[in-house]
């Protein structure tokens, strides 16, 4: 089975937020995007919603927490190279994120962190295939 994987995340100004992804170079579906919602196209099966705080509290009873403050999500998105993931991250500075955490290398794995403009926490990976096994 083929399955699409929509991630929705509450944002505080839609505008704003299409607006810094655009700068990491994210496009986004215009066909789901309007002035409570934007679908940005991370792959052709992958998508990140990002919702207008009210139009997202129709989607559950429970609060929106601060995510400046609280942790509700890590969105991890890979990268082909150890060059590819800095220069991610390093946009996303420019346009105006906050650090999350410093670079990290793992056996085979390299990966930086930031927090976009309200507060979610990313995280650019790439694996090195050679370490991989089955």
């Amino acid at each position: 089975m083929n399955r699409n994987l929509f991630v929705n995340l509450p944002v505080g100004d839609l505008k704003r937020s299409m607006d810094f992804f655009t700068e990491l170079g994210f496009d986004f579906d215009t066909r789901f995007t309007d002035a409570n919602a934007a679908c940005m196209v991370v792959n052709g099966n992958s998508f990140v919603m990002l919702l207008a705080e009210d139009f997202f509290t129709q989607f559950t009873g429970k609060r929106i927490v601060d995510a400046a403050t609280h942790t509700e999500v890590i969105v991890t998105l890979s990268a082909d190279s150890r060059q590819q993931v800095d220069d991610l991250v390093n946009k996303a500075f420019e346009a105006g994120a906050r650090p999350s955490a410093d670079p990290v290398e793992h056996e085979g794995m390299y990966a930086w962190s930031f927090q976009d403009l309200d507060g979610h926490l990313w995280e650019v990976l790439h694996m090195d295939p050679k370490t991989l096994t089955e």
